[in-house]
Order: C-alpha cells, then structure tokens, then sequence
C-alpha cells in the first residue's frame, strides 16, 4: 500500500496500538465539543482540543453503535468526555453520515431511514489532500540511471518535435509488457544533502501521461492522454502510478528518532508556510512512514556575548509541524500544517 490510511483500520486495531511515550496534552481554551463542516479536517479538530494533535488517535473513545468511529462526516459532532479521569473524544453522528431511500407507500412517497451506507469519499480528510494533490498523484523522486534508462520519446507524430494531448509519439526503448499507461517525465533537480552532500535522489518532473497503442520490437507508438506541458524528444517515460488521493493519513510520531532539515520548498522559494509543501533529507531508511508528523525548529541564533567578549549560539526554537505524506528511499514530501514563525530552508526537523 502506498498510504497508511485510517479508512480500513478496525476498532480493534485502534485499541491494541501502541502508546507513545508522549503525554496528550489538552489544550486550556479547548471546547467541550466541535460540529464537523465541510472543509474541516481530522488534523483541524484534533488541534481545536489538542496541544499535540497528533496524538488524536490515543484518547479516541470507540463507541460501539459506530460502524466505523475512524470516518468522521459534516454534521457529526465531536465532544470531548472524561472516563475515569481521563481525556476521551467521541462522536454523535449527525445526518451527513446516513443515507435515505424513498419507499413508496399508498401512493405517497416517504423519506424513511435505512441502514446506513456512507460513500468513504464523503468522510472528511486527515490533511487537506488538495494541497498534496499534485505531488501524490505525480509528483515522483528517482535516480540518474533509473531515468537514463528508461524509453524515451524519439519523434512525434508526421515528424513533430513537440507534441501534445491528443497527439500519437513514438517512444525507443523497453518497456514493461504489462504496463499500458506510462507517465512522461524530463529530468529536474538534483537533490544533495546539505550536511553530508550525498545525492538523495533526482526530481522527476511529470510532463504527462500516454498509453501504448502499439510495439515493434523497441519501437513503441503511444497516444497522449494527457500533459502539463508540450512533449518533446528525450522525454523519459516510466510506468505509471496509480494513488488514491482521497485516502486519509494517519498521524502518528516517527517510532525511532529522526533529525533532518528542509532541503527545499515548493515552487522554489526560501521562505516555508503554512500548507506549504517541503522536501526532507530523510526517507524510508531512516524508518520515516507516510503519516509521521516531525516537529520544525528555527536554528538557534549565532550572537555576541558581549560580557565575556564570545560567540554563542542560542538554542533551537520550536516554530511548526509538518506531517510526511510520501517517502523516497533517502528523502521525502511533507506539508507544514503548522508554523508559529516564518520558516525557512535548512530549518531543522525532527520527531516531536
């Protein structure tokens, strides 16, 4: 599975997870309970009551009459409860989480209430999937060789250089023979750790997709279904992957301890938001998982003392949140759902 998704975990599993060594932390403002609107997100409530919202999961009260208390719906409402002392949330669903039928009845048509069935498209979302969308649906990080070898794009249709959606390619190299749709990628920006200057991994930009109409030997016509930008020679094809952008991540800290630092950001710029999505010098062999929230820390300023005529350096300052929500080998995307200071790149990150 290519997420960790909160839509098929059962009740039970919830309740053999294991606890975090961090405490939850209750917000001291917090309401006794929010009604769920459409826009909210999992990440959205759980900071309206906690101070750490990651840890949403550890005071999730199951009610049994809930099918599946891990779906939360506009119109549910979510309280917060005290069982033997302690924090719970809980949920009273409201009418965004039924469905009706009419039923005809003497000639008069009733809305009557049936067992209820829930799309889990209608279910809010963790994080705000629209801000990530791009990046789990195509955004992709390789090595060199992986795109130096891949088929590439030799000449387009009535001997175009540039072609685009709609429009026949033809595509030299070997191609995975169960694979019909392939996306097109060119070459983008290396990424180096800015400690140890070791070669992450390769951004690969997606240019498009195209399906294969047919093979000769290793000459391949393919049709172009879609593009962000006009194919051209050289252009890289690799096989195409299918993510499910509407699955719901699941929040959780790293279980092992991880330090790294923001390599890059979205769009280029130095300067780090909110919603922002940023690139991370740590990845799966670092035991990163898609769904682990990593806490933000400005570096600490270099001053003068000038008592003792030094240089010192003033401690790390805590200014935001992100949670990863795709992992590479040696890097990974993350989303900033917090920030408290203006961030930037190269400020550090590690487990909260």
């Amino acid at each position: 599975m290519i997420k960790k998704t909160l839509l098929g975990l059962a009740a039970a599993t919830l309740l053999s997870m294991p606890t975090w060594a961090e405490e939850v932390m209750l917000k001291s403002n917090h309401p006794d309970s929010h009604t769920v609107v459409k826009g909210d997100t999992l990440w959205d409530i759980s900071d309206t009551f906690l101070q750490n919202p990651w840890m949403w999961p550890e005071i999730w009260q199951v009610n049994p009459q809930i099918d599946n208390p891990h779906l939360i719906y506009p119109g549910d409402v979510v309280r917060l409860i005290y069982l033997d002392g302690k924090a719970r949330l809980t949920v009273d669903r409201g009418n965004g989480s039924r469905t009706y039928k009419l039923l005809p009845s003497d000639g008069i048509t009733k809305l009557s209430p049936q067992e209820r069935v829930v799309p889990s498209a209608a279910a809010i979302p963790a994080i705000p999937l629209d801000a990530i969308d791009n990046f789990l649906s195509k955004g992709r990080i390789v090595t060199s060789a992986e795109l130096d070898d891949a088929a590439y794009v030799v000449q387009g249709s009535d001997g175009r250089l540039i072609v685009g959606a709609g429009d026949e390619l033809y595509v030299r190299g070997t191609l995975d023979e169960d694979t019909p749709v392939f996306g097109v990628y060119r070459r983008g920006k290396v990424y180096k750790d800015p400690v140890t200057n070791e070669i992450l991994g390769l951004e690969a930009l997606d240019i498009g997709t195209v399906k294969l109409r047919d093979r000769h030997n290793d000459i391949s016509t393919m049709e172009v279904t879609r593009t962000t930008e006009e194919i051209r020679i050289a252009d890289r094809l690799l096989p195409f992957e299918e993510r499910a952008v509407e699955s719901t991540f699941y929040p959780s800290p790293p279980e092992e301890f991880v330090e790294g630092v923001i390599m890059d950001v979205e769009g280029g710029v130095s300067q780090v938001g909110k919603l922002n999505v940023v690139m991370i010098n740590r990845g799966d062999r670092e035991g990163l998982e898609e769904g682990n929230v990593l806490a933000i820390y400005k570096r600490g300023e270099t001053i003068q003392d000038r008592v003792r005529n030094e240089t010192i350096t003033l401690p790390d300052e805590r200014a935001g949140l992100l949670m990863i929500f795709r992992t590479f080998e040696k890097m990974s995307y993350g989303l900033v759902l917090e920030a408290s200071k203006p961030l930037t790149v190269n400020d550090k990150v590690k487990k909260p």
